[in-house]
């Protein structure tokens, strides 16, 4: 909605706050649909805030130094790239909705790629902001 005026600092603010709500309420609702589901949904939970405090604390040195990239498109702010990014997370949540029965493999999965997206990010960090 916002790019169909302009692009805004709120809108930017809006748009990352509204992913992560989704991100967290799909395996919530797996979490509470089914109490075998609830580990596997926690983990995920937590490696999706891993991810956050990464994605957020790139942007926030990048805008710090002045470091731009225009590799995901116009942007309010610095968008680090990684393993687990917007069409992987629509595309395991997908897969979930699909075939619920394998949500903790999918958790699974999708939680280590969430890990190695954070180690990724930290290795690019200590590169760039050394």
């Amino acid at each position: 909605m916002a790019r169909a005026s302009r692009p805004t600092d709120f809108g930017g603010y809006l748009d990352i706050v509204c992913d992560y709500v989704f991100y967290l309420a799909v395996p919530l609702g797996f979490g509470f649909a089914a109490a075998e589901n609830l580990p596997y949904a926690l983990a995920l939970v937590a490696a999706f805030t891993l991810t956050a405090v990464s994605f957020l604390a790139y942007a926030t040195l990048a805008a710090k130094r002045g470091v731009e990239t225009a590799a995901h498109g116009p942007k309010s702010f610095f968008y680090s790239t990684g393993l687990a990014e917007g069409a992987e997370t629509i595309l395991a949540f997908a897969l979930m909705c699909l075939a619920p029965g394998l949500f903790p493999a999918i958790a699974a999965v999708f939680t280590a790629l969430c890990v190695l997206t954070v180690i990724q990010r930290s290795v690019i960090a200590r590169r760039v902001f050394r």
